[in-house]
C-alpha cells in the first residue's frame, strides 16, 4: 500500500508540474517582408478566450488562419471583437503593430499596453491625421478614443481587464538607446516570457538582458517559468555590424549561458524556447531552425511556431 500511495504521489506531482498553463496562437511569426505574417501572438489560459495580444504586427489574417486550422472559434470578428482583450506592444516598429493600425476602424474598444517611448510613437507618429486616425484616448485631436493608453512601469505588475492575466514589463535594447520591451505574463502563480526585438548585451553594449535573466532567473529555478519567446533574425553568417538590433543561433545562446549561470544547467533543460521574429529571406527560416537544433549543450526545447496553429505551454 505504501508503494502505491508514493505511486500516486509521484504521478500526481508530475502531473501538476507538467500542466499547460498557456495557450498561444501566433497570428503571426515572421520578422519582415511577409506582411500578412508579422509578429502577432495571443496568449491565453487553456479553456478561456480571453486573450491578450503579445505585439499585434498581423492580426486579420492571422485570426482567419487560425479559424482554419481550428486554434480558434467563432467569426473573425467575433473574435476581434470579444475575445482580444488587449495589446502588449513592445517596440515601434511597423511589423510589431502595424495589424493593429490597419485593423483599428473594425476594432472594439480596449486597452494599449507598453512602456512611455512606445506609446509616445503610437500617439506622435501612427495615430495622427496625417498617417491615420487617433483611435487612441490620447494625442492630437480629433480623439476617437478607442484605445485606452496603459504605461507600463518597468518591474511593475499591471492587470489586464477581463483577463486572469497581468504583465510585468522590462526594457530591451534594440540598437542602442532605442527602447523595446518584453512582457512577464502571469497567471495562477506560473509565468510566460515574451521579448520584443532585442539585441545581445555585448553587441549592444547594454546589460538590459542580464537585468532580464536577474529577474526571472528565480522563477525558471522555482518552476514557475517555463517558456520563453525569443528573437532569432538572423542565421549565424551574418555579421555582428549588421544585425541592427537582432539576435543569431549563436548569440542566443550566448545569452542563454549567461542564464544558466543564474539558474543552474539542470534547471534550463527542458525550458521552452519558441522562437519569434525569424527573417523569411530565402531559406534564412529553416537555416536558423537547423543552426539552433544543432548546437543546443543546455537541452533547451526549441518551438518554431507556425501561423494559426496553436501552441499549449506549461
Amino acid at each position: 500500500m505504501k508503494k502505491l500511495a508514493l505511486s500516486i504521489f509521484t504521478f500526481l506531482v508530475t502531473m501538476t508540474c507538467q500542466a499547460q498553463h498557456f495557450d498561444l496562437v501566433p497570428l503571426g511569426i515572421y520578422g519582415g517582408e511577409q506582411e500578412d505574417n508579422l509578429s502577432a501572438y495571443l496568449v491565453g489560459t487553456p479553456k478561456d478566450t480571453a486573450f491578450l495580444c503579445l505585439d499585434a504586427g498581423t492580426i486579420n489574417t492571422g485570426i482567419r488562419k487560425a479559424i482554419a486550422l481550428k486554434s480558434l472559434n467563432g467569426s473573425v470578428e467575433t473574435i476581434l471583437h470579444n475575445q482580444i482583450k488587449g495589446y502588449f506592444i513592445s517596440h515601434g516598429h511597423l511589423d510589431h503593430l502595424s495589424g493593429l493600425i490597419i485593423n483599428s476602424p473594425a476594432d472594439s474598444k480596449k486597452n494599449i499596453f507598453a512602456i512611455d517611448p512606445v506609446l509616445q510613437i503610437l500617439q506622435n507618429h501612427y495615430f495622427i491625421t496625417d498617417t491615420w486616425i487617433n483611435f487612441g484616448d490620447q494625442g492630437q485631436k480629433p480623439i476617437l478614443g478607442k484605445y485606452h493608453y496603459n504605461s507600463l512601469q518597468e518591474g511593475l505588475e499591471t492587470q489586464v481587464p477581463n483577463t486572469t492575466l497581468s504583465l510585468t514589463a522590462y526594457e530591451l535594447s534594440h540598437v542602442n538607446p532605442y527602447k523595446s520591451s518584453a512582457a512577464l505574463v502571469h497567471y495562477d502563480n506560473h509565468y510566460l516570457l515574451y521579448l520584443g526585438d532585442t539585441g545581445a548585451d555585448r553587441v549592444e553594449k547594454s546589460n538590459q538582458l542580464d537585468k532580464l535573466w536577474n529577474n526571472i532567473a528565480p522563477l525558471i529555478k522555482n518552476k514557475q517559468l517555463n517558456s520563453i519567446l525569443i528573437e532569432v533574425s538572423f542565421p549565424n553568417n551574418q555579421p555582428e555590424n549588421l544585425l541592427f538590433g537582432h539576435l543569431t543561433p549563436n548569440l542566443l545562446l550566448e545569452e542563454l549561458l549567461k542564464l544558466k549561470e543564474k539558474t543552474g544547467l539542470k534547471n534550463l533543460e527542458g525550458l521552452s524556447i519558441v522562437v519569434t521574429h525569424r527573417k523569411p529571406t530565402g531559406n534564412n527560416p529553416e537555416i536558423i531552425k537547423n543552426e539552433l537544433l544543432k548546437n543546443n549543450p543546455l537541452k533547451v526545447n526549441y518551438i518554431f511556431p507556425e501561423q494559426g496553429k496553436k501552441i499549449r505551454l506549461n
